[in-house]
């Protein structure tokens, strides 16, 4: 199941970094998770500062 990042984003991007795969791009006010590209490694929910990602 792939990550999903909730409003709670502050649009950091620490977790755009952290993705091996590039699964993660800026949205409209926060960052989102392409969920055919996420591998649900956690490594995203893991570097983000906020805790606002989530399988």
């Amino acid at each position: 199941m792939a990550y999903k990042i909730s409003d709670e984003c502050i649009a950091c991007g620490a977790c755009a970094g952290t993705c091996p795969v590039g699964a993660i791009a800026e949205g409209d006010g926060k960052y989102e998770i392409n969920a055919d590209e996420c591998i649900s490694c956690g490594a995203c929910a893991a570097g983000c500062p906020v805790e606002a990602i989530a399988e």
